[in-house]
């Protein structure tokens, strides 16, 4: 049996020898399995169990938290005072519109920020918010751009994905269309420019170290859906103050 090639990626510059296109060739099928993973085909399809999204949503109210401070580290580190304002503008953005959305999917879910505040943060959440942080802390520029990227660029290539299926549900249709549309992929277009200007420069040492990090990084976005389908919570519960720490 012939295989068959994972399509290219929507955004970016398509040219094959361009380092994104390098980096995404390194983690073809991990999203192959993501857009094949029962939680996103259900997004579409209306089998997915609204707790299962509850789930996601409340995780992902943890996962952003620590995503937009590690914005704002690799912001810091940045080589030019441009690269620094883009990614504390979308660090920002990280609160005015990804977490807006969240305050329409909260209510139409039955829950409230301070419920969500109540939900502990689930082990993948945990490990993925850790290494994400420790990753842009302790490396260099190009391992925290490499660290961050697969959160823009596999949601926006998702939401191209799912924007064409549409979705009977009101509440996963407002998900795709806030990952499928034109603005965000002109957000993640941005990244990936720079991307493709940082790449060639560095050392093989360097380039190695950062093409690691963005497939860790891509695996832990497959575990992300997965962990939110299974309802992932700690194999060892506790109780007082620390459960939901």
């Amino acid at each position: 049996m012939t295989s068959i090639s994972p399509a290219p990626p929507r955004i970016g510059s398509g040219r094959p020898d361009s380092w994104t296109s390098r980096l995404w060739a390194d983690i073809d099928g991990i999203f192959a399995a993501i857009t094949a993973h029962p939680f996103v085909t259900g997004l579409t399809d209306g089998t997915l169990d609204a707790d299962a999204f509850v789930h996601y949503v409340a995780q992902d109210v943890h996962y952003l938290r620590a995503y937009a401070r590690a914005l704002a580290v690799v912001g810091a580190k940045a080589p030019t005072l441009a690269d620094t304002a883009l990614f504390a503008r979308h660090a920002a953005e990280v609160f005015d519109v990804e977490l807006a959305l969240h305050g329409e999917l909260l209510p139409a879910l039955g829950l409230s920020p301070d419920a969500v505040d109540r939900v502990p943060v689930a082990p993948t959440t945990q490990a993925y918010n850790s290494y994400l942080i420790a990753t842009v802390y302790d490396g260099g520029f190009a391992d925290g751009l490499a660290a961050v990227l697969p959160c823009y660029w596999i949601y926006a290539e998702v939401g191209a994905e799912l924007a064409h299926r549409g979705s009977p549900d009101a509440r996963y249709q407002s998900w795709i269309d806030s990952y499928g549309g034109d603005e965000f992929a002109a957000t993640v277009t941005e990244v990936l420019e720079l991307a493709d200007r940082v790449g060639p420069t560095l050392t093989a040492p360097g380039e190695a170290a950062a093409r690691a990090h963005f497939v860790t990084t891509a695996r832990y976005e497959w575990m992300f859906f997965d962990a939110a389908h299974r309802r992932e919570a700690w194999p060892a519960p506790t109780t007082g103050a620390s459960a939901t720490q």
